[in-house]
């Protein structure tokens, strides 16, 4: 399993593009401003989408794939996440005044997107990878995604902020290779975090308590101007921890 991060800042800005990961060829986690760094062939690859929520962060460059591709795509290209999630893109986004509904083009019947809603917990596999959906605790609903190929584990919080069910769901695999996590404010931002439902390195450092893992740690979503001093907070905060500060462009191979 290889995992490129396309884009990983919590906003925009000379070389910072927001959440968009790459698996494999055919896989992405979010579809923000990164995937826009793609090639068009690496485009055409693309056959499955996870969206861990529906904030224009992780979804702005989804329309914009569509639309690239759309002559090439003889089979229809999967978008997958919460019922409300994919309510909210359909609602917000595919809806004939933002943008064309491309899970009615060309045709109704024949659309070159299609969407597949997720129950909280569910799993499922895909070329021998196992994707499992986990709750996490956000503005809006929002999930994690635990993904496992060859005994190899990786795991991304999406946008969350303090909660039980990641930590538990994550506990359960006998190893964690990598972990992604989001912290998108200093602690001096502490009530603007806690208000946005975003982590800060005091409430991360809290919750990696409940993790019996230890992994690597990548840190990500850090808001523009503010990533020295976030990351440097998490490190004082974790000194038992593992913790690397993400770039766009990194790639792992599990």
């Amino acid at each position: 399993m290889r995992i490129r991060i396309l884009g990983c800042s919590g906003g925009i800005g000379a070389a910072l593009r927001t959440t968009s990961l790459l698996v494999d060829k055919d896989m992405l986690v979010d579809a923000g401003t990164g995937l826009g760094d793609l090639t068009l062939d690496e485009m055409r690859c693309i056959r499955h989408v996870f969206l861990t929520h529906s904030h224009l962060d992780h979804t702005s460059c989804l329309p914009l794939l569509l639309d690239t591709i759309f002559d090439s795509l003889k089979t229809p290209l999967t978008v997958y996440g919460r019922q409300e999630t994919l309510d909210a893109v359909k609602k917000y986004i595919f809806n004939w005044v933002m943008w064309p509904d491309f899970g009615e083009l060309p045709a109704k019947h024949n659309p070159v997107m299609v969407y597949k809603p997720l129950e909280l917990g569910a799993r499922l596999e895909l070329d021998g990878r196992n994707i499992h959906m986990i709750e996490v605790n956000h503005t809006v609903p929002g999930a994690g995604y635990v993904i496992e190929q060859g005994g190899k584990v990786f795991a991304f919080s999406g946008d969350t902020f303090t909660n039980d069910s990641f930590w538990q769901a994550v506990n359960q695999y006998p190893r964690v290779d990598a972990l992604m996590v989001e912290t998108a404010f200093a602690n001096g931002n502490r009530k603007l975090a806690d208000m946005a439902k975003h982590y800060c390195p005091e409430t991360l450092a809290a919750d990696l308590v409940k993790l019996k893992h230890d992994p690597d740690i990548y840190i990500t979503h850090l808001k523009p101007g503010g990533e020295d001093m976030i990351f440097k907070e998490i490190v004082a905060a974790l000194p038992q921890r593992r913790v690397h500060r993400l770039k766009g462009g990194e790639v792992f191979d599990l």
